[in-house]
């Protein structure tokens, strides 16, 4: 008995380890309660660390700054690791202008968080709080608490307090975002089924769309050209699958003579199309491909680590088995296998061929779903150690008394964005299962905010008595004032408003903020522009909290 108390009232690591998933599993649970539509998600671990601390739990100084810091690490580097593929395209198109909008609304966060510390006189620890809190950025509280125990003396001794100040603003944080959509919604008189319709139309007027078709051969220039001939000169615009002659479908050899009247099936786009009635003839859109006989099709999963990075040519399955790669599907798109296409581990590519050969291409392939979900331990550790190396490098940026460092929040969240862009580095592919990066993502941001919890609650009531409702309505200016300017601006200039939704989400990397978008209405705009701004958005909130400390030190 008298260990179980000690479990309980020691400052042991097992007490901490106690205390840390207790915080865990009542913040999980709260996180699931909806009030108004509205659900507190993973924020919730950090009210019950404030309520656990607030009645005495105990716990050791030292386990609880390494659980917190690793914590971070882990949860930083797996975002990374997520939007990296789709970092570089966030640039392009209208993506620029809605990463330009998100980072004035980092930047007026900033300026009306320094212009509260002025004018109301708030404490450095606190407005840094306030401010991670209002935009609902945890690796930003991460990376402004580091800087402040850098810095030593008094600073250091009060940067827990930091952790208050961000639960403060928190509540407003999530609720500011989703009231503002409101308001614009309310304001411009938005019809919700007009938008969808709007922001469909030009999805589907933009979207290359591959299309399976036929064409057959009438230009006498092909009579007697060899198909290894044809696919040289049309390797960018059309894929052959198979070959209809005297009604028989196969599958066409590299070395196979083409002869007038012959049907060749496989994969274009419309943009190609007058260009293939050219040099080959007729193109017909096959609605539904019959696939008859001895010829077949099948979806393969490549996961044999020995093809990753080759192309399609350089694998040559057309060459070794009467078969052909005709489309890779990968991170939810559709890609033509033309010979210059690159196979990536996790790709799943499509395959026509004779039936009683597939399965051995499968097997060359891979198709292993265990071999898929086989954890890809080796990367993460390279990814974490060049991570915190880079994060410790120090920034000279001029008028900072001190250097400011990407530390452990920025290093390995960039790290991890260049990884997730390249996806592989020779033969070290950077690839984690979807369930993978999400179990470790979710392990690391408990971890951190129920060490931010467990270390401020001790004060958190008496910091609100004192003070604390006059700053959480400073939290809720930093939120709402950015937000509904450049929420304003954008809708003036015509941009859809579920477009809007998820931008605006997106600039304070807000997932219960999202969920509400994604409420609002069945399509992908409100998610497609979270991801859009989320990585720039992520690594200027770590960057310009450290500026705004070392500014004011």
């Amino acid at each position: 008995m008298d260990s179980l108390v000690s479990l309980f009232s020691g400052t042991g690591t097992a007490s901490t380890i106690v205390f840390l998933s207790l915080a865990g599993l009542l913040g999980i649970l709260l996180g699931k309660v909806k009030l108004l539509n509205i659900k507190l998600g993973i924020a919730g671990v950090l009210f019950s660390g404030l309520l656990l601390g607030h009645l005495g739990a105990t716990s050791n100084p030292e386990t609880l700054h390494f659980a917190k810091e690793f914590g971070l690490i882990l949860f930083v580097y797996t975002i990374g690791l997520e939007v990296g593929p789709r970092f570089m395209n966030s640039l392009k198109s209208q993506g620029l202008s809605l990463n330009m909008m998100a980072s004035l609304i980092v930047f007026l966060n900033v300026g009306i968080a320094i212009a509260i510390k002025f004018i109301f006189k708030v404490p450095l620890v606190t407005i840094a709080g306030l401010l991670s809190g209002a935009v609902t950025n945890t690796p930003s509280l991460g990376a402004a608490e580091q800087v402040l125990r850098d810095q030593g003396g008094d600073l250091a001794q009060n940067a827990a307090q930091i952790g208050i100040g961000y639960a403060l603003a928190y509540p407003f944080g999530i609720l500011g975002i989703i009231f503002t959509m409101i308001l614009i919604r309310v304001f411009f008189k938005i019809k919700i089924e007009k938008e969808a319709k709007e922001y469909t139309d030009d999805l589907n007027k933009n979207r290359v769309k591959l299309e399976s078709v036929s064409i057959k051969v009438t230009n006498p220039n092909l009579v007697g050209v060899k198909i290894k001939e044809l696919k040289n000169t049309i390797k960018e615009e059309f894929v052959i699958s198979r070959l209809v002659r005297n009604q028989q479908i196969s599958i066409p050899d590299e070395d196979l003579t083409i002869e007038n009247g012959d049907i060749l099936t496989g994969v274009s786009t419309e943009k190609y199309f007058s260009e293939l009635k050219l040099k080959i003839g007729d193109v017909t859109i096959v609605k539904k491909p019959e696939i008859i006989g001895a010829v077949a099709m099948k979806h393969i999963l490549v996961t044999n680590k020995r093809l990753v990075g080759k192309t399609i040519e350089q694998i040559g399955i057309y060459r070794r088995y009467p078969a052909n790669i005709t489309r890779i599907f990968r991170a939810g798109s559709d890609i033509m296998a033309n010979p210059d296409s690159t196979i990536e581990f996790g790709d799943t590519v499509r395959v026509v061929g004779k039936k009683d050969i597939l399965e051995e291409v499968a097997n060359e392939l891979g198709d292993s779903m265990k071999e898929l979900s086989h954890p890809n331990v080796l990367p993460i550790f390279l990814g974490i150690f060049l991570g915190i190396v880079i994060g410790s490098i120090p920034i000279y940026i001029p008028g900072l008394p001190a250097a400011a460092k990407l530390g452990l929040a920025g290093g390995p969240l960039l790290v991890a964005i260049f990884l997730g862009h390249k996806g592989r580095i020779g033969k070290l592919d950077f690839y984690m299962t979807p369930g993978a990066n999400l179990m470790l993502r979710e392990i690391g941001i408990v971890l951190f905010l129920a060490c931010v919890g467990l270390s401020s609650g001790e004060n958190f009531v008496s910091s609100l008595m004192n003070g604390g409702l006059a700053w959480m309505g400073y939290g809720a200016l930093i939120t709402f004032i950015p937000l509904i300017i450049v929420g304003f601006i954008a809708r003036l200039r015509k941009y859809n408003y579920l477009t809007i939704s998820g931008f605006l989400a997106g600039s304070m990397t807000d997932p219960p903020a999202l969920e509400f978008a994604n409420s609002i209405a069945p399509v992908q705009a409100q998610a497609t522009a979270y991801a859009t701004v989320y990585p720039l958005v992520m690594f200027l909130r770590v960057l310009t909290a450290q500026i705004m400390i070392l500014l004011f030190v």
